[in-house]
């Protein structure tokens, strides 16, 4: 009789360990855009707005960024499996290559054409006006922020999570201080509004960066990477690194276009609505950070058993993910429903009418949350870390151009409420799960994806 939960401890002690500095680093990559949102809310609904609109690039980076992210930590775990680093130092600087040429052509379409960007999602002026203004000194952040998420990655893939972590919390401390300076004009600076956030959030980046840098290249005793080797590649590990990280970034491009498009169609009900979506999304991302967390922990732990070849433990590992994720699904869910009108009451510069329609649309998160919080452990640190990277790629495109945009599309073209079309743009995450139990369960998606020899 198969066990329902593993008895091995080290499923255990590694999902805690590894989890947690994981999850604690996205919650503090959070706190910085919370409080930006926070200290901009005081400027009214159309700095909101403006930021909100302005962000969407920034999520589109990271979009990127984490799909290669991710790419280098699929391949970098497997070979850790095998204890074969220097593979993984050699995938970082692919990773590295691809990150920051990214980073660099959406700081340049974003220094140059702000207004015409922020214009694809939103026609108000004044939102125009502030999302550009804040898009234009944003888009400097963006070739670091690329760096440091490649060399978080090579990290994670040799289970050292900490470094993200302190990373970011050096850049939560940097970023809060310097928006309470320049946002407001405190200190003798000027009050720059929406450009003080955008320049607070740029310094605060390059702290971050260094930060990483200095431990990778000085501390870091697993890895050993050095300097001349951030940029080196190697010709057959590149060709792995597009072979499966290509449907892995795509898959993040994919959820990119979701999120852009969810945008402009909510922009069509006015600034009030849009600021409730940036609301609810806030709270969104507040639980995605420790689903995050623990589905990325999931994946090492898939990525390192499986290339070690421990296939039967993994089978384990994979029934006692669906026990766990399930019953901590319900657990959150209930708990964002219970407090939803306490977190609303926060944003206290926002509109009577904003707030009211933020409180449906974070109500409607509660229940699509529970869903989030199973599947995505299961298809991302099970299945794509598992090796069968394109079934999640496949599956993704299916839902949002075959369910959600369409739905969505259509609910606010009959005159739908705000959150039933809100409700549309989330009713993926309940429909994975059905995908996500069926595909775990049958086991196929175990590949070994490193080479005999590295």
């Amino acid at each position: 009789m198969q066990k329902i939960l593993t008895r091995d401890r080290d499923y255990y002690r590694d999902l805690i360990h590894l989890a947690i500095p994981v999850a604690l680093q996205n919650l503090i990559t959070f706190l910085v855009s919370l409080a930006d949102n926070l200290m901009v809310s005081k400027l009214g609904d159309f700095a909101v707005s403006g930021v909100y609109t302005g962000s969407q690039i920034q999520t589109l980076l990271q979009m990127l960024t984490n799909g290669i992210g991710v790419a280098v930590t699929i391949l970098g775990a497997q070979y850790w499996g095998k204890r074969e680093s220097a593979s993984i130092r050699r995938i970082t600087g692919v990773g590295m290559q691809f990150s920051v040429a990214v980073g660099a052509i959406l700081t340049v379409l974003c220094a140059l054409f702000p207004q015409q960007i922020i214009r694809i999602f939103v026609s108000d002026p004044l939102v125009i006006a502030e999302g550009a203004a804040y898009l234009r000194i944003l888009s400097i952040s963006f070739v670091f922020f690329c760096a440091t998420q490649v060399l978080v990655a090579s990290m994670r893939c040799v289970e050292t999570t900490h470094v993200g972590m302190v990373a970011s919390a050096a850049s939560l401390v940097v970023n809060i201080a310097l928006n309470y300076i320049l946002i407001f004009g405190k200190l003798g600076f000027p009050a720059m509004g929406v450009r003080g956030a955008a320049i607070a959030t740029v310094i605060a980046r390059i702290v971050e960066t260094a930060i990483a840098l200095l431990y990778v290249l000085r501390h870091d005793q697993k890895l050993c990477l050095r300097a001349r080797e951030l940029f080196r590649g190697d010709a057959s590990l590149r060709r792995d690194f597009i072979r499966y990280g290509v449907p892995v970034v795509m898959g993040d491009v994919v959820w990119s276009v979701n999120l852009m498009a969810s945008t402009k169609i909510l922009g069509g009900f006015g600034a009030s609505v849009l600021t409730a979506a940036n609301t609810a999304n806030t709270m969104n991302t507040l639980a995605y950070v420790a689903i995050n967390g623990l589905a990325s922990a999931v994946g090492i732990i898939t990525g390192k058993t499986i290339g070690a070849g421990r296939t039967d433990l993994m089978k384990e590992y994979a029934r006692t993910t669906q026990v766990i994720f399930l019953a901590l699904g319900i657990v959150l869910g209930g708990l964002i429903f219970a407090f939803a009108g306490a977190f609303v009451s926060m944003y206290t510069g926002i509109s009577a009418e904003a707030a009211a329609e933020s409180l449906r649309f974070v109500r409607v998160l509660a229940f699509t949350l529970m869903g989030t919080c199973y599947q995505m452990p299961c298809l991302f640190g099970l299945v794509k870390s598992g090796g069968d990277i394109s079934f999640v790629f496949k599956n993704d495109t299916i839902f949002v151009f075959l369910v959600v945009l369409p739905s969505a599309l259509i609910a606010s073209k009959v005159g739908a409420a705000p959150w039933v079309v809100f409700a549309c743009l989330k009713c993926d995450q309940i429909l994975k799960c059905l995908v996500a139990v069926v595909k775990v369960n049958r086991y196929d998606w175990m590949k070994n994806l490193t080479r005999a020899q590295a």
